[in-house]
């Protein structure tokens, strides 16, 4: 038969439930408090301080700690940022005038150009923790940046991490013919300089040109000198492909791809009363070249018969020479090609052209 316990024994094991279950809510509530509890840096003008917090945002640790925030000055990150254990939360009195100042909202990255650096910040980059497990207390989230971009200095201050943030950020996105040093996944610091040249690879056409020639043909039925004109001449036109190289928005290179023909030049023609024994002349462009076939001074023309003997007249220093036609050409432009000992006759061979008339 068992023995009922006595009031003093219900009495004892009524306490010992009542506190072990008033153990258990303590446990919970401690538990819970450390859950919320946070241990951020406060780094207000250069000062850190290990501060223990349950608030939930920047601002609300601000308010908590009596900082009342004045229009001029800095904080980083934002207020409305939400607090997070480690945190390192900068203040800096007075380190905005009346310019633009940083988000008052946590928008991501940004970038403000012109600014100067917050007193706070070097500072609180040599502060350690020596509040809790010995290590950096988060990282200062602003630093100011050297961004060379195309030839042009900007000094920025901003929260981007990576070169690729910050080229972002200041709305530049490069590609492959770009360059970019250090490369878009370096890490920034305090002082980084940052380098971006816009290199561009295009195909552009040129428009050129040609030049039309005057074929005169001289007559008995006109008085000497008079000139009628039989058809006007026509300018051609060339279009020339090339493939350029830019770099910061200057030609640097230039390569010739092709030539076009696009409307052939339509030759003058006109009568001229005859003065003399000239049967012909016609005024245009002379080069020369050093393949003419056979010795001496010869030229080539697109239609002369071969044999006909010209005199080629440099229009710009008077000087003459006279040649045999034994080859055909030029074709687009020029009106004849003289071997290289006849064009030296009246002009230096380096010229490479020269305005001539000719008579035969």
């Amino acid at each position: 038969m068992g023995v009922r316990p006595s009031r003093v024994r219900r009495l004892r094991v009524r306490r010992a439930i009542g506190n072990v279950a008033l153990a258990g809510v303590l446990l919970a509530v401690g538990m819970a408090y450390l859950a919320v509890q946070k241990t951020v840096t406060l780094v207000v003008e250069g000062r850190p301080e290990a501060v223990r917090t349950m608030s939930a945002s920047v601002g609300e640790l601000l308010d908590a700690r009596g900082i009342v925030l004045g229009s001029g000055d800095l904080v980083v990150p934002p207020p409305a940022t939400p607090l997070v254990d480690g945190m390192m939360v900068l203040v800096d009195r007075g380190f905005l005038g009346t310019s633009a100042a940083p988000p008052t909202v946590d928008v991501g990255v940004w970038v403000m150009e012109g600014m100067r650096e917050p007193r706070s910040v070097l500072p609180a980059l040599r502060v350690e923790n020596g509040f809790s497990a010995g290590g950096p207390v988060g990282s200062p989230d602003v630093v100011t940046v050297r961004a060379v971009v195309m030839g042009k200095d900007h000094v920025v201050l901003t929260n981007a991490t990576t070169v690729r943030e910050l080229l972002s950020a200041m709305g530049i996105e490069p590609d492959r013919d770009d360059r970019v040093l250090p490369s878009p996944g370096a890490h920034l610091g305090v002082g980084s300089t940052v380098r971006y040249v816009r290199v561009e690879r295009r195909v552009r056409e040129v428009d050129v040109p040609i030049p039309h020639t005057t074929f005169t043909t001289y007559t008995d039925d006109l008085r000497p000198g008079a000139v009628r004109l039989l058809r006007a001449g026509v300018d051609g036109l060339m279009r020339e492909r090339y493939r350029v190289k830019t770099v910061n928005g200057e030609i640097v290179s230039r390569t010739l791809l092709s030539r076009t023909v696009v409307r052939e030049a339509v030759a003058a023609k006109r009568l001229v009363g005859r003065e003399s024994t000239v049967h012909g002349t016609q005024v245009g462009e002379a080069s020369w070249y050093s393949f003419a076939p056979g010795d001496g001074l010869t030229a080539a023309h697109p239609w002369l018969p071969f044999g006909t003997v010209v005199t080629v007249t440099n229009l710009a220093n008077g000087k003459s020479v006279r040649v045999v036609i034994n080859d055909r050409g030029p074709f687009g432009g020029r009106v004849i090609d003289l071997s290289d000992e006849a064009f030296a006759r009246i002009a230096p061979l380096g010229q490479g052209v020269c305005q001539v008339r000719l008579t035969w």
